[in-house]
């Protein structure tokens, strides 16, 4: 089974280089503004352009799904909550809405494989209803895992083509920890003891029936572990697969992604396996106080922006993380260099300051 995808270009080095040179002439000591520098100029080769230019249509996408596992104990939280939450994205009255406004962003939600009827507005690309329960059967079938990376490929191609600069993924599933936690330690050879969390806030007898589902899971998942669409459609979920071929085609698309938390790490760890190179488009948003993201953000060789104890999902951590990159190209931008100041530099012309 193939994905269609194949390696994807890097951002500008030589942009980034002239982004790198730039910040050494800007009215500040070298390196006194830290990592929002190499942030900078790591939006200035994503842009190819130096100074970069201010994002000027983030967008976040949601990626709704229910997942079988979900009715084995696994979660806090009934699946019907998925419908719920998606009929109150539409509403504006979700923590991704509020961020969202804050940030400078705007939100749009997709129903990939929820439990339910939705709204006919966020149908479009619906792969089936619900994705099977991991620790017995298939998540997908082989034509319904295509079908969910082409929907995600699509998407993030509707963004773009829609005039996006950056984008977020965002999740939204009943029992889609479980899921992403399996890809994860799959991918990183961890003990599923190591990689569970507590998800959406699960007692201890809840937990080990997470581990036990997890474990079930890998069991069945060990087989593909190398091979990143059969263990999508083994052991993801239509929303997860989605998300993946999303994030592969916004780096073939030369767009910047912010990513969230575990479930959409999750879906990086795979999407990085089916295009290498891509990873080098994202940035990770935050970490969670969920294991497996740990876990997975090592396996990317990603540093998160921001620490905060977050474990929302829906991309609240990377639309927190939003005005932190707004701020680096900012400051890349819009400061004035020593010379157009007219500020010194400290060198006196004949001193050499390394004595």
């Amino acid at each position: 089974m193939t994905s269609g995808f194949g390696a994807v270009a890097v951002p500008d080095a030589a942009v980034r280089e002239q982004a790198e040179q730039r910040q050494g002439r800007l009215t500040k000591p070298a390196g006194a503004l830290g990592r929002l520098e190499a942030l900078g100029n790591w939006v200035a080769a994503c842009q190819g352009s130096c100074p970069p230019k201010q994002f000027a249509r983030a967008r976040v996408v949601v990626f709704a799904g229910d997942h079988g596992i979900a009715h084995h104990g696994v979660s806090a939280y009934p699946s019907e909550v998925t419908a719920q939450m998606v009929a109150n994205f539409l509403g504006g009255g979700a923590a991704v809405n509020a961020l969202a406004e804050v940030a400078g962003a705007s939100v749009r939600v997709v129903d990939l494989a929820v439990d339910a009827d939705t709204d006919p507005r966020v149908g479009g690309h619906k792969v089936r209803r619900s994705s099977g329960s991991i620790d017995r059967e298939d998540a997908l079938t082989e034509t319904e895992v295509q079908a969910a990376l082409a929907a995600g490929r699509a998407i993030a191609d509707e963004e773009i083509d829609g005039g996006a600069d950056l984008l977020i993924a965002g999740d939204m599933g009943i029992g889609n920890t479980t899921p992403a936690t399996v890809l994860i330690a799959t991918r990183t050879d961890t003990e599923p003891i190591a990689a569970v969390g507590r998800g959406t806030g699960i007692d201890d007898a809840g937990w080990c029936r997470k581990v036990a589902a997890i474990r079930d899971a890998m069991r069945r998942a060990r087989p593909v572990s190398r091979v990143p669409v059969e263990l999508l459609r083994t052991a993801s979920g239509a929303d997860i697969a989605a998300m993946a071929g999303f994030l592969v085609q916004a780096a073939v698309r030369r767009t910047p992604v912010i990513l969230d938390g575990l479930v959409v790490t999750a879906a990086a760890v795979i999407a990085a396996d089916l295009a290498p190179g891509a990873t080098s488009w994202w940035q990770a948003g935050h970490r969670s106080t969920e294991p497996a993201h740990t876990l997975a953000l090592t396996h990317l060789d990603l540093k998160p922006i921001l620490e905060l104890d977050m474990r929302l999902g829906e991309g609240s951590g990377a639309l927190a993380a939003l005005p932190v990159l707004r701020a680096a190209v900012a400051a890349l931008a819009e400061m004035s260099t020593f010379d157009e100041a007219g500020v010194s530099t400290g060198e006196a012309p004949g001193v050499d300051l390394s004595k």
